[in-house]
This record gives structure tokens, C-alpha cells and sequence, in this order.
């Protein structure tokens, strides 16, 4: 290990049902957060759906070996062979750490049946010279005295301990005191119990069941977070009627079943239906209510009885099923931001990396946008994923967010969608504040003739409303789009915020969250046809943006010829710009024409444009018109199953932003972030 200067550390656990997966990942998830490149490996699988590599393979994109199966393990050192099995552990945990600089091992836990397994760990420990980390299930009374009896075993046997995890703590749980008594062993964090994380998808109680799926919907999506047994009348079943109920019942049970459908019509996202005693719903209710529950409703039937069923559904396991990628990530987002990021830093030697990580920049964008502690509008405020992405943005400090809307409207969304509002977020009546705006909205279009009362008419639309709310200086930054087009985004903030100083026209980017590093591309969504002049401010505009989220910027004007190879007039515009943003920044690290694969793959750099210094190693895109930006983004972020967080606009005196109308509520939340963030960078004349 020391030859391939690779830190090893193993994650230990103190006794069972500690979590030791979610927190082993979760270190993993802390450690690209911090930029630094880690290799994992779980040597020994203990369990026939041992998901650890698998979700480090989707998940964080690291090859992980397969582990040795722990009845291969038994048997082998039932006959003598040890010191095998551990050489062939020590061979596995070397090819794990090949290009890392980190390897983080998940151990073995406790086994009655297998006694050697704690054993193993301190051995595969000493054989790596790794360091360990000890996770402890913080719900158990004797947690903390665990914790320091296996640090003594440990350090027994030559052992270095280097910190301690406590997961599932209740939430009274005391993490002072928790810290106090594990001194001088470093307490890494504790992770306390959250019960949402634990709601199984309806498509894994269907499996649990071995259910028959009467109608699919999204059985893959809806999760079951409540289990509504109907064994009593309609009326005594309403109040137990909420988001991700799994409703239990016979399918004789009229009154149940139009009452469900009643609360599905009001856009109440229950889990599912299921149908007991081999029942069926009445054919004739069925065509009254199947509009409404095909709506994405998954209906599922089973022989067993209600009460019998009930207790099956509880029973289903509590283990993330390997195919459940939406829950592992939420779940090791968690644990993530439970970990002293500080803490285990100091623990680590890591080097410098000019290039920055998917990982890395979400979790700085988030760090970023705390500390700017801005104050953005969001005008679409009673849309369900702008609701859900405000109350996330409260809760974990991200911005303070303004939704503009009826507030009864807005409690109805929260309560029917599940959503707890935070009592610190803000709800503003549009009805109480639209006057105070009349005035400024006429002063600043009186060029244009603008009235009162045509001032007025136009405030009616919320993004005009709190556009003008952003022109006065009341807010810091606007988020609107999930049900608005891009032009009516884009236009009041043109007419009312204008373009900042040094800039004449208003462009785009998308941060692109490639495999290894976070690439920029622009102009992807505003300028259809750019011309040289406006080509080149597009440049110098999206270099500043990725310089202002810690990206490096080596920026490639994109053509179909690189250097002089080609002609036309579309490549002569491309060099025009190139030299134009050279004039405008000489500092700028610019080259172009470039092809695309001549910007973004070294070797075809080296062999198309060898004296470049952008060639091979660009971070931001330019492209030459946003049919081939649009294009290309859309091309690369489907195809190869990328995230691109955007479009940001830049160019703008204070920062409006688009979201797409398809946008999902992390969309929402990473634009709110990146909005803030420029609330703290832009300059206002």
C-alpha cells in the first residue's frame, strides 16, 4: 500500500445492526465531496444480496472487485488455509487501490455462526497497515462502551484507530456527550434515525409478497411510508389517509376504494392498492374510478387475508435493495451530511487536483450557497416540486426562500404532497404586496410609456411580480420555469433588471457532472445564432462562471475543424471570437477552433492541436450556435446518463434563473443553490 501511496482505512463494526454498509458508503460520498479520488473494496460478502460493490459501481462510478463469498471464506480457513485467504484479500484490497489515493475497505460484521469474523478484520487491518473506523449503532444503550472496548481490541493487537461512527442514534441522543466519552478517539459524526430513508418502494413489498400486480403504474417509484389497514368504515379510514399510504383491503370494499380514489383525485400521491383474498374491484366501480387511479396508482392483490398481509408488508426488509438507486442515494446524502467533513479531512493526506469532481462541486455549490445566506423568490409558489425544493432549501440552510402564493393554497400542496413547511419559510401573498411595486415598475419603463394601470395588469404574473421584487433590491435572486416558459422567465428580467455592466446580451450555461470532472457548456439555451462579437462575451461570460463555482477555466471554441484545417464561414466566425475574447481577457486560457473530441480527449489533442494549451484538458464549451449547443448537451446528458445542473444565466445585473419544465425537486434545489451563490459574485452598478 505504501508503494502506491494509497491511505487505507477499514470500516469496522462494534456489534450488529450497525449500518456498516450506509456509513462505509457514506464516507466514500464524504471523501469525493472533498475531491479526492478513493478506491473501495468489501472483500468478504457476507450476505447472498450484498449490495456494497454494486451501488459503488452505479453510484459513485468506482470499479470495485467483486467480493470473496464468505462461505468460501469458512471453508478455507476450516482447512488450514488462513494465511491464503488473507494473501487473496490483501491482492483484492491492492487492485481496489489502484489510481486512489484513498482506499476505504468495509469489514466484516459480528456472525454467530462464523466466529472468526472479527478476528478477520483486525488481520486485514494489520495486513494493509489501514487504519480503522469503528461504526456503532447509536440506538443501543451500550453503543458508546462498545465503541471503546473494540478501540482497545484493536489497538491490542497494533491497530490504529482513527475515528468513530455512531449511526441510527434516536434523536434525543447526545453527541456532546457521545464526544466526551470517546475521548481521544476522534468522533466522526453521529447519524440519527430518519424514518423516511427507511420506506420501501410498493415495487418491493410486491416482491416481499410475491403479490400479483394488477395494474403496474409507478410501482417503481411510489414508496410506502404507511400502512392503512381498512377494516372499519369510510369515515374512521379518512383521518389515517396520507402521502405514501399502502392501502390494505378487499376488493369488496366499495366504500374504501372510492374514498381512496376520491383522495388520488385531489393529487394525494398514496402508495398503492393492495387487494387481499384474491378479490377484485367491482368492474362497473372500476370504469368509474380507473381515470383516477391510472394515474400512476399501482394496484396489487394477494391470496392471503387483510391481517395476515398487514403484518407481511411490515415485515419487509429493511435492506436497500440493489436496484433501488433513488433511496441508496438519499440515504448516503444523509449519512454524508452527518459526517464532520473537518474531522476526517484531518485524518486523510490528500493531495491538490486542478480538476473538480461531480461530487465535489455539489457539495461546495451547497457549502457556497450557506454562506451567502441569500434571499430568493421563487414565483411559482404553489407548484408541488417548487414547494418541496423551498422547504429542503429552509431546512438545510441553503437559501431563505420566498414563496409567492395563496397561503392556504400552498399549506393545501404541503399537506396533500407530504411536505412539512418549515415555520422560518416565507409565504408572501402576491394580493398584499403587488401595489408597493406599481410605482418603481413605471419609473423604470417610463421609456417606454409605461402606466399605472398597465403596470398593474402586468404585476398579475407572479414572475413579473417578483422580478420587480429582484429590480428594488427586496430580494437577492429569482427561480422560476417548472411551469413557465424560458421566455417568460428571461423577458421581465431583461426589461426590468437589465444586463450587468461590460455586458450586451444575457447567454447560458449548464454545468455539465461528467464521470471525473465537472465540464461547462454554453450557450445551450438563450442566443440562437451568436454572432463573433457576441460569440467571444459568451466565452468571457462562461469562463467567470466556472471560475466562480471553483472550476478551472481552459475554454474551447467548438467548430467542425480544429485550428486551420478547415473553412467557411462558420469557422471564420468561431476564430473571429477566439481572438476577440483573447483581446477583450488576455488572461482568458482560450484556443479555438476546436473540435469537440480534439478539446476533450487528450491523445486526439496532442495529434490535432499539439501547442495548445487547451486542447485535450477543457473545462468550458463554447459553441458556435445554440442548435449545436442544445444538441450537444441534451446528446451527452441522455446518452450517457449524465446530470446537468442549469441553465444558469449569466449576463444579467442580479441573477435570474430557468428552470426546465420537466425539472425534478433536486433540479430546483441546485438552481436555487447556484442562484444564491451568484447573488454573492455578481457585481451590481
Amino acid at each position: 500500500m505504501t508503494q502506491r501511496k494509497t491511505q487505507a482505512f477499514l470500516v469496522a463494526p462494534v456489534h450488529q445492526d450497525a449500518g456498516l454498509t450506509s456509513v462505509a458508503l457514506g464516507i466514500v460520498c464524504t471523501l469525493q465531496r472533498l475531491g479526492v479520488q478513493v478506491g473501495f473494496a468489501k472483500p468478504v460478502g457476507q450476505e447472498a444480496e450484498d449490495n456494497s460493490s454494486g451501488f459503488i459501481r452505479q453510484i459513485f462510478n468506482i470499479e470495485a472487485p467483486d467480493s470473496i463469498p464468505l462461505n468460501t471464506v469458512a471453508e478455507r480457513i476450516a482447512s488450514n488455509q488462513s494465511a491464503d485467504v488473507l494473501e487473496d484479500i490483501v491482492a483484492l484490497c491492492m487492485n481496489a487501490s489502484k489510481d486512489a489515493n484513498i482506499l476505504v475497505i468495509e469489514g466484516l460484521h459480528a456472525d454467530a455462526t462464523h466466529t472468526f469474523t472479527s478476528q478477520l478484520n483486525i488481520d486485514i487491518a494489520n495486513s494493509l497497515k489501514a487504519e480503522v473506523i469503528l461504526v456503532g449503532n447509536g440506538a443501543q444503550p451500550k453503543a458508546v462502551a462498545d465503541l471503546k472496548l473494540s478501540a482497545r481490541q484493536f489497538a491490542r493487537e497494533g491497530c490504529k484507530v482513527a475515528g468513530a461512527v455512531l449511526n441510527m442514534a434516536p434523536e434525543e441522543f447526545d453527541n456532546q456527550a457521545a464526544a466526551r466519552d470517546l475521548a481521544p478517539m476522534k468522533l466522526w459524526g453521529v447519524i440519527h434515525e430518519t424514518p423516511e430513508l427507511q420506506a420501501p418502494r410498493t415495487l418491493d413489498v410486491a416482491r416481499h409478497l410475491k403479490a400479483t400486480i394488477v395494474a403496474e403504474g409507478e410501482i417503481a417509484t411510489r414508496r410506502v411510508s404507511n400502512v392503512v389497514v381498512a377494516a372499519r368504515s369510510a369515515t374512521q379510514f379518512i383521518p389515517h389517509l396520507r402521502p405514501g399510504s399502502l392501502i390494505i383491503t378487499s376488493g369488496d370494499r366499495d366504500d374504501i376504494i372510492l374514498t381512496t380514489s376520491l383522495a388520488v383525485s385531489r393529487g394525494m400521491p398514496i402508495a398503492g392498492i393492495l387487494l387481499t383474498h384474491s378479490s377484485t374491484i367491482d368492474p362497473q366501480l372500476m370504469e368509474l374510478v380507473g381515470p383516477v387511479l391510472e394515474t400512476g396508482v399501482p394496484i396489487l392483490r394477494t391470496d392471503s387475508d387483510t391481517f395476515r398481509t398487514a403484518r407481511r408488508v411490515i415485515e419487509t426488509p429493511g435492506a436497500v435493495p440493489d436496484d433501488d438507486i433513488e433511496r441508496m442515494n438519499a440515504v448516503l446524502e444523509t449519512v454524508a451530511e452527518h459526517l464532520d467533513a473537518d474531522a476526517i479531512a484531518a485524518s486523510f493526506h490528500m493531495p491538490e487536483t486542478t480538476k473538480l469532481s461531480p461530487p465535489a462541486f455539489r457539495y461546495q455549490l451547497i457549502q457556497k450557497a450557506r454562506s451567502a445566506v441569500k434571499r430568493i423568490v421563487l414565483p411559482e409558489g404553489e407548484e408541488p416540486r417548487t414547494v418541496r425544493a423551498a422547504a429542503i432549501c429552509e431546512e438545510k440552510g441553503i437559501a431563505r426562500c420566498v414563496l409567492l402564493g395563496k397561503r392556504a393554497a400552498i399549506e393545501d400542496v404541503a399537506a396533500t404532497q407530504g411536505i412539512s413547511l418549515p415555520e422560518s419559510l416565507e409565504i408572501i401573498d402576491p394580493d398584499d404586496i403587488r401595489a408597493k411595486y406599481v410605482g418603481p415598475m413605471v419609473e423604470l419603463r417610463k421609456s417606454k410609456g409605461l402606466t399605472p394601470e398597465q403596470a398593474s395588469a402586468q404585476l398579475e404574473d407572479t414572475v413579473v411580480l417578483g422580478t420587480m421584487m429582484l429590480a428594488v433590491g427586496d430580494v437577492d435572486g429569482l427561480v422560476s420555469g417548472a411551469v413557465h416558459t424560458t421566455a417568460s422567465t428571461v423577458r421581465p428580467a431583461l426589461q426590468l433588471i437589465k444586463t450587468a455592466p461590460g455586458s450586451s446580451i444575457v447567454s447560458s450555461v449548464f454545468f455539465m457532472l461528467m464521470p471525473e470532472q465537472v465540464l461547462v457548456y454554453g450557450d445551450c439555451a438563450i442566443n440562437p445564432n451568436p454572432s463573433a462579437e457576441e460569440l467571444a462575451e459568451i466565452a468571457c461570460q462562461s469562463s467567470q462562471s466556472a471560475a466562480a463555482f471553483g472550476i478551472q477555466p481552459k475554454v474551447a471554441m467548438i467548430s467542425y475543424s480544429t485550428g486551420t484545417s478547415g473553412a467557411g464561414n462558420d469557422v471564420e466566425k468561431v476564430r473571429q471570437a477566439t481572438e476577440l475574447a483573447k483581446t477583450t481577457d488576455p488572461s482568458l486560457v482560450i484556443d479555438g477552433p476546436l473540435q469537440y473530441d480534439a478539446a476533450s480527449v487528450a491523445e486526439v489533442g496532442k495529434q490535432k492541436a499539439p501547442k495548445s494549451l487547451v486542447a485535450g484538458q477543457a473545462t468550458v464549451f463554447v459553441f458556435p450556435d445554440l442548435n449545436t449547443g442544445n444538441t450537444t448537451y441534451k446528446a451527452v446528458q441522455r446518452s450517457a446518463n449524465v446530470i446537468s445542473v442549469g441553465p444558469m444565466l449569466q449576463g444579467l445585473r442580479k441573477p435570474v434563473n430557468d428552470l426546465s419544465r420537466g425539472a425534478l425537486v433536486d433540479d430546483i434545489v441546485f438552481t436555487i443553490a447556484l442562484t444564491a451563490i451568484q447573488a454573492q459574485t455578481t457585481p451590481v452598478a
